[in-house]
């Protein structure tokens, strides 16, 4: 186990949300891990056009500011999603609104989309440019926003030459009323709406970004297939299964199981997906699928790609596993991969 690593589990003695600051504040020091050499070129993938050194990236809510996504990157992940940034800034929701479930490796979380607000997201990213390395914005609208559409938009517009990519977040749980937006006529609108705006800024701007749904692991029988089709038909170039989830599985040992909000981390990664090869078989390959959810191993990371995934997205896993954490899951994915006989990470997408 690394220093890093060690730090991290003394953060254990402070409240959850008090823990995480600090690792911000670490980090902006420069005291985070660095991940020494290149990568497996096993790892190596295209996402939507985007070249990853490797297929594990670190899923929004870890950098809800744009704060340290360089020293993410230098961690070892092959893209880091900031935010979820919202137009303007808000408090989020009352403290506690964060909970280590440790006897089940999970997290809940209540936070409702906390953030400093665009313009010193913006800032930030502006002042990283010609660093390298993939980093991409993911948006979301205020609560008490009168249009929430338009809330989207003006994000995409105002990070546009800033982010690598963007990601559409509409499932978040602890926003009442986010996840209507996932209903297909809701959706349709939404979709309608930013499409627009991305046309308006590639005539502007003479440049494209790849755009990303992120959508809940809690739908019914159907609405994969519809939201498959209308992120088909506007144009998207991929979704992010699953965020986290409100459903609390029987088998959860931890005292603050029954808190509300969104639970992530391991009890999430079997649901998750199941639910990624749903999305995997409706879009037979009409876009491009990321696995997130429970991912705290290689064996993880490797059950996503096979049902589908072309890359992995983790945060609450980091919780219990450290900053190391990342390392340890590319060395093992590397391992399985070429164990069965695989060259690359795209010949085992869809494999399961």
């Amino acid at each position: 186990m690394s220093l890093h690593d060690i730090a991290a589990r003394a953060l254990h003695a402070f409240d959850p949300e008090d823990a995480h600051g600090l690792a911000i504040r670490g980090l902006k020091l420069g005291l985070g891990p660095r991940d020494g050499g290149p990568d497996d070129p096993i790892l190596a993938v295209k996402l939507a056009g985007l070249e990853l050194p490797n297929c594990v990236g670190l899923a929004a809510g870890f950098d809800k500011n744009a704060e340290v996504p360089d020293a993410m990157l230098a961690a070892g992940f092959g893209f880091v999603e900031a935010g979820t940034v919202t137009p303007q800034a808000q408090a989020g929701n009352p403290r506690p609104r964060l909970f280590r479930l440790t006897q089940d490796q999970a997290v809940i979380n209540r936070m409702g989309f906390n953030n400093d607000g665009l313009d010193p997201f913006a800032r930030r990213l502006s002042a990283r440019r010609g660093k390298g390395g993939v980093v991409g914005a993911n948006i979301g609208a205020n609560k008490d926003a009168s249009d929430r559409i338009e809330d989207y938009a003006t994000g995409l517009t105002r990070l546009w030459g800033l982010s690598d990519y963007f990601t559409v977040n509409i499932s978040s749980p602890n926003t009442p009323g986010l996840r209507a937006l996932q209903t297909k006529a809701a959706l349709e609108d939404l979709l309608g709406r930013l499409s627009e705006a991305r046309e308006a800024m590639k005539v502007t701007t003479g440049r494209d970004y790849p755009i990303f749904l992120k959508v809940a692991p809690d739908l019914e029988d159907g609405e994969v297939e519809a939201i498959v089709e209308t992120v088909v038909g506007a144009g998207l170039d991929g979704i992010i299964v699953s965020n986290t989830t409100i459903a609390r599985p029987d088998n959860l040992k931890s005292a603050q199981a029954a808190e509300s909000g969104g639970l992530s981390g391991a009890p999430l990664l079997d649901a998750s997906t199941a639910v990624l090869a749903r999305f995997h078989a409706a879009a037979a390959d009409r876009v491009t699928l990321i696995g997130a959810g429970g991912v705290a191993s290689g064996v993880g990371a490797y059950a996503k790609i096979r049902a589908g995934a072309r890359a992995v997205q983790l945060y609450s896993a980091l919780v219990y596993g450290g900053p190391g954490l990342v390392t340890r899951i590319k060395r093992d994915l590397a391992a399985r991969l070429r164990a069965d006989g695989f060259t690359a990470v795209e010949d085992a997408v869809g494999a399961r």
